[in-house]
C-alpha cells in the first residue's frame, strides 16, 4: 500500500471518528463531543467530554492495517497481536527504571517495523529478534529476562554466556543510557581480568 493511499484511508477514518459515538466511562451516556485531537505515534489521541455528566476522558484511535500472520515454530499460523508483544516486553521490563511510555513506544516501533516489511506472514523468530535487539540497547536486565524465555535457556551456563557477552561489551564501551549489570567495583575487576586474558 502506497503512502498516499495509507494517508487517504487514515484521513477518512479520522473524519469518521470525529463523529463516532463513544460511551462515557463514568456515567455510560452514549454521546460525547471531541474537544481536542492530536496525532500521536501511529494514531490519534482524542479528549472527549460527555454530553450528559460533562466528565472528560481520553480515547486513542489507531489505524488497523491488513492482517499480519505469525508463523510459529510448529508451522502454525496465528494472527499478529500487538498485545502479546506488549505483554512480553512489560514482563521483561517489570520494575526497571524506564521512563513512562517507553514500553508502549517500543511495541509501536516493533509493530510498525513488521508492517513496513510488507509481508503477509512473518516468522515468530523475526519478532523475537526485533524485541531482543531493542531491549539490548534499552536495558540489559530486561534484555536478559526476555532472552531467558525467548531463547529457552536450559541451564545456568547458557545464561552466564549471555551475561558474559553483555559484560564484555559493556567493559569496552560503557553506556550512560544503561544501568550497569554489575556494581562499578565488580565491573572494574572484570575489566582488569578481561584485559589480562586478552594479552
Amino acid at each position: 500500500m502506497t503512502n498516499t493511499r495509507y494517508c487517504g484511508i487514515f484521513n477518512l477514518l479520522h473524519n469518521i471518528a470525529e463523529n463516532f459515538i463513544m460511551n462515557c466511562p463514568y456515567c455510560g451516556y452514549h454521546d460525547s463531543k471531541v474537544i481536542d485531537s492530536r496525532q500521536v505515534n501511529e494514531g490519534i489521541r482524542r479528549r472527549r467530554q460527555c454530553l450528559s455528566c460533562s466528565s472528560r476522558f481520553t480515547t486513542y484511535e489507531r489505524l488497523q492495517p491488513a492482517s499480519l500472520f505469525v508463523i510459529k515454530k510448529d508451522e502454525r499460523r496465528e494472527e499478529f497481536s500487538r498485545n502479546k508483544v506488549l505483554s512480553g516486553i512489560r514482563k521483561a521490563c517489570e520494575k526497571r527504571p524506564l521512563p513512562t511510555g517507553t514500553v508502549d513506544k517500543l511495541a509501536d516501533e516493533i509493530e510498525a517495523g513488521l508492517y513496513h516489511l510488507g509481508k503477509a506472514e512473518i516468522p515468530g523468530a523475526v519478532i523475537g529478534d526485533m524485541v531482543m535487539e531493542r531491549l539490548k540497547s534499552l536495558d540489559y536486565i530486561a534484555y536478559i529476562r526476555f532472552a531467558s524465555v525467548y531463547r529457552e535457556f536450559t541451564d545456568i551456563t547458557a545464561l552466564k554466556q549471555e551475561v558474559d557477552t553483555l559484560v564484555s561489551g559493556e567493559v569496552g564501551v560503557p553506556s550512560s543510557a544503561q544501568l550497569p549489570l554489575l556494581p562499578d567495583n565488580k565491573l572494574e575487576k572484570l575489566a582488569r581480568s578481561h584485559r589480562r586474558s586478552q594479552k
